[in-house]
């Protein structure tokens, strides 16, 4: 099996292969140390009979370490490179043994009845609110959103973001036919005398106009008169007209019932009526919007809102000291204490939550757990299996050595046994 270069191991990794390589020359001293006296024993056990029992000490030690070795080995390769039958079990069943973890997740750790027992017992919002109340880490989430908006935004298509804004435009602005929701619109301000206040200051307006502007009236009427007319007739019948304009404004101005108000309120109620019922009306506004809200006017509008719109979101979004970023800060910041004292909210939130992983586990659960499993199933099979002997092999190594211990006790005691019925 091909060894993965140190220099491509962690930190981490390259600590534990040490430590391996030391517990394996520990388990293989075990071993050896086990075969001379196994040999010093049988060599002499004649002349010392006690050494026997030490020889088979001894050899139920060697045929321990032996055994723990080769399955031990087994696990992560052939032993002595020669291809028994079940060994090298990770690298030949990689892929199964991913499966069957992916499995074992998704029975025994992505159920609904679990992950509910566990949120439940968890305060979620309690919690949450504690951390978003700081305002260091309020603006933290402020920053890390602005920064994900801005990305959103500057991968959008402006193209098609227009076009949409277009489409939107044309249907619910444009495609709708005016003339009736305004007639109706005005009818309602007409009866409820809502249009007194623009009237009042309609009128006010043009009171100040005349009182500032009396030279407009120069020559208004008296240019239409006669030549041979006197010039101080000329000036008397314009002051006259301008005399006559201020009585009537000024008419107007103070009394509520005055006919021209009168006739004010029956052209809105008219128009009113014909914008709703009147189709030459209805058409003339149709006309007039198709006008204003040609194609390329429409297009070019979409593309101003969308533009306008994007760069101030942008230049907001990346200034730590902007408005924007600032309200979101202290929004996060307000939630987060309402989080953590109002239990009526925390209890909405939590069950919120819970219902939701549920849903989603219960929905997505072999979804998720199919990610151990292609994941494990894409790994190199001889970098998995190093992996793998990387992060349990040490301990695997202490196996070795009890067996080592364990068969040599054995060994002796069924040596003694034997030696005590037969002997």
């Amino acid at each position: 099996m091909a060894r993965t270069p140190t220099a491509l191991l962690s930190p981490a990794d390259q600590e534990r292969r040490r430590g391996l390589r030391l517990m394996k020359g520990v388990a293989l001293g075990a071993l050896v140390f086990m075969a001379v006296v196994f040999v010093v024993a049988f060599a002499f056990q004649q002349q010392v009979p006690a050494l026997a029992y030490v020889r088979a000490a001894a050899e139920g030690g060697m045929v321990g370490a032996l055994a723990d070795w080769f399955a031990v080995t087994a696990l992560f390769r052939h032993p002595l490179g020669i291809p028994i039958p079940h060994t090298a079990i990770i690298p030949n069943r990689k892929d199964e043994i991913g499966q069957n973890l992916g499995e074992f997740v998704e029975t025994e750790f992505l159920r609904g009845d679990v992950v509910r027992a566990k949120l439940e017992h968890t305060a979620i919002a309690a919690r949450l609110g504690e951390w978003l109340a700081e305002p260091a880490h309020a603006e933290r989430v402020a920053a890390e959103a602005s920064v994900m908006a801005s990305g959103v935004l500057r991968a959008l298509s402006d193209d098609d973001v227009q076009s949409l804004i277009e489409d939107l435009a044309r249907e619910h602005l444009i495609a709708p036919e005016w003339g009736p929701p305004l007639g109706e619109w005005l009818s309602r301000i007409v009866d409820a005398g809502a249009h007194h206040g623009a009237v009042d200051l309609g009128v006010d307006s043009i009171a100040t106009w005349l009182e500032n502007n009396h030279a407009a009236f120069t020559g208004l009427v008296s240019r239409r008169l006669p030549s041979w007319v006197p010039g101080i007739a000329h000036r008397l019948v314009d002051d006259t007209v301008y005399n006559e304009a201020v009585k009537f404004v000024h008419a107007v101005q103070s009394d509520p019932a005055h006919p021209a108000r009168k006739a004010i309120d029956d052209y809105l109620g008219r128009l009113s009526d014909n914008m709703q019922h009147d189709p030459t009306t209805i058409g003339r506004f149709e006309d007039a919007k198709s006008a204003v809200f040609d194609s390329p006017r429409v297009r070019e509008l979409a593309g101003q809102a969308w533009n306008t719109a994007k760069a101030g979101l942008l230049t907001s979004l990346a200034d730590p000291q902007s408005g924007l970023r600032k309200r979101m800060a202290s929004a996060l910041a307000e939630i987060g204490h309402r989080l953590t004292t109002d239990a009526s909210l925390q209890q909405r939130v939590d069950g919120f939550v819970t219902d939701a992983a549920v849903f989603l586990v219960d929905r997505y659960r072999h979804d998720i757990a199919s990610i151990i499993t292609d994941t494990v199933e894409k790994w190199d099979a001889d970098e998995t299996t190093e992996k793998i002997e990387l992060m349990v092999g040490r301990d695997l190594q202490y196996i070795r050595l009890n067996g080592t211990f364990v068969g040599a006790l054995a060994g002796l005691v069924i040596f003694t046994i034997a030696h005590a019925l037969l002997g």
